[in-house]
């Protein structure tokens, strides 16, 4: 693991706690920013190092700063949006290796994004559902949870997903030459300790 690589896996970590910071509530969730900064991470780190980002996110939580936006702590797990949190992992490492596989540009990484949110939202709802209904014991439907806790919000995320296609196309070909250069580098490297030991 390179330094730099541990550098902006801590750096989207802290992004994404800025981003749950910057947020409207509503009755059951919020509108944030943590998707984006999720699926920026994945994309331009790589679905390695993209969804430990969100993993270091996720633990520094539950370890009981308060860097989500109902919290932080244990007790996170039993509110209704605990899917959603538990849900970056995926998304991240989906997002990043789509995008990569795809080829990169703008509609690449939407479509990345877009299937990424998709695993996302299967995760978090039901989730939510069942937190609500069993642990909470509200009378809520299926269809209230569905309308509550996605539908309102997929003008938001359709939004961040553009904003993450305008980013991640002008930044990923950056990572990916350094990437490619540092391959160089090491391969060199290599060869210069093999030749020294030849001699």
């Amino acid at each position: 693991m390179k330094t730099k690589d541990l550098i902006l896996t801590a750096l989207f970590a802290a992004l994404t706690a800025v981003g749950a910071f910057l947020r409207v509530p509503t009755p059951i969730s919020s509108f944030t920013l943590q998707v984006f900064f999720c699926c920026l991470a994945g994309v331009l780190l790589g679905p390695k190092y993209g969804a430990l980002s969100q993993l270091v996110y996720i633990l520094l939580g539950l370890a009981g700063l308060p860097i989500f936006t109902t919290g932080g702590g244990l007790g996170v797990l039993v509110r209704p949006t605990a899917g959603f949190i538990l849900g970056l992992v995926p998304l991240a490492a989906v997002s990043g290796a789509l995008a990569r596989r795809w080829g990169g540009g703008f509609w690449s990484i939407c479509a990345a994004c877009l299937v990424g949110e998709v695993l996302f939202y299967a995760i978090g709802l039901p989730y939510m559902h069942l937190v609500l209904t069993l642990y909470l014991q509200k009378q809520q439907t299926v269809w209230q949870t569905v309308w509550g806790g996605m539908l309102i919000f997929l003008p938001w995320d359709c939004l961040k997903i553009v904003a993450c296609g305008l980013v991640g196309k002008r930044l990923l070909p950056l990572r990916q030459r350094e990437a490619a250069q540092q391959r160089n580098q090491d391969g060199q490297h290599s060869r210069r300790a093999e030749d020294g030991q030849k001699d």
